[in-house]
């Protein structure tokens, strides 16, 4: 190396002087990418036992598995909440929300685990739904096994209650890390109906404002976003709402907090919307031309 050691290492230290990013000098650490990972695998294990990895379940033998599950993610999750707690707390710095992180953190987690049979219950529709409306799905036990739909969604109804919650990055971290997974990237603060299907699922994109409703079927490509991305807007409704039964085909595209697709309305592919449409209606896009020819 042409310039020793100690030289280079002053000016590594000097950019984390000037530009900051790191966890953390003093203080608690932020949560943990991996540690949020192991959970959100264990927590899906515990909504479908037994398709995550190689467990030998039976009916002696589960009451234990599961509750030392529960207590292994109880545990974990407790400790990364506590740390965005105090996150939050740090950036506050007036903060007067709680007196006790720990305490608090072990109250939302155990709130998030009393919700896992609700979630089953909401992520089972989805399964139906999947199996339901894809004519190539041959069972459901295969949904759950290979359908990238279907996980992302899972793991977007654990993140969602804990962002309704208040917790801070965990949420979003979980998001991302299913996003990287499948493709899909839904926030966690976009609100989902029962039933839901995303069929094949590469490159959608839900936004965080986004509205739902139930037996809403999406394709692949399709982006319910924001007219604007001014950070002045960051706390209104800056995405779409889809009323129940409303069907969504490859590559559209919908914009805007105010724009409503009604009931049982059906946009088609590569569509770009930005208004409100009533209940029941069929939207498509009309190429300007097309040429065909001949090699």
């Amino acid at each position: 190396m042409d310039q020793p050691i100690d030289s280079l290492v002053e000016r590594i230290l000097d950019s984390y002087r000037q530009l900051g990013g790191i966890n953390h000098l003093e203080g608690p650490n932020l949560p943990s990418q991996q540690s949020v990972a192991r959970i959100v695998e264990d927590l899906q294990s515990l909504i479908f036992p037994g398709f995550r990895a190689e467990e030998n379940l039976d009916l002696a033998s589960m009451r234990y598995a599961i509750g030392e599950k529960v207590v292994a993610v109880s545990r974990a999750l407790a400790v990364e909440v506590e740390k965005s707690l105090r996150y939050n707390c740090r950036v506050m710095e007036d903060c007067d929300r709680h007196q006790d992180c720990r305490g608090e953190a072990q109250e939302i987690v155990g709130d998030l685990l009393s919700m896992i049979p609700e979630i089953r219950r909401k992520v089972s529709l989805d399964v139906e739904a999947a199996n339901r409306g894809d004519p190539a799905a041959r069972s459901q036990e295969e949904v759950i096994l290979s359908y990238p739909g279907v996980e992302a969604i899972m793991v977007h109804r654990i993140a969602h209650e804990l962002w309704v919650r208040g917790v801070a990055m965990i949420p979003r971290m979980m998001s991302e890390h299913i996003h990287g997974k499948t493709g899909i990237d839904i926030h966690p603060g976009a609100q989902i109906g029962d039933s839901f299907f995303i069929d094949h699922g590469t490159g959608v994109v839900i936004g965080e404002t986004t509205v739902i409703g139930a037996n809403v079927k999406l394709y692949q490509g399709v982006t319910l976003g924001a007219l604007s991305v001014q950070k002045e807007l960051a706390n209104k409704k800056r995405h779409p709402t889809l009323e129940d039964e409303v069907t969504i085909y490859a590559g559209a595209t919908i914009l805007g907090g105010g724009t409503v697709v009604g009931r049982g309305s059906v946009i088609g592919g590569n569509v770009w919307l930005v208004e409100s449409v009533p209940p029941n209606s069929r939207i498509y896009h009309q190429p300007t031309q097309i040429q065909r020819g001949q090699k």
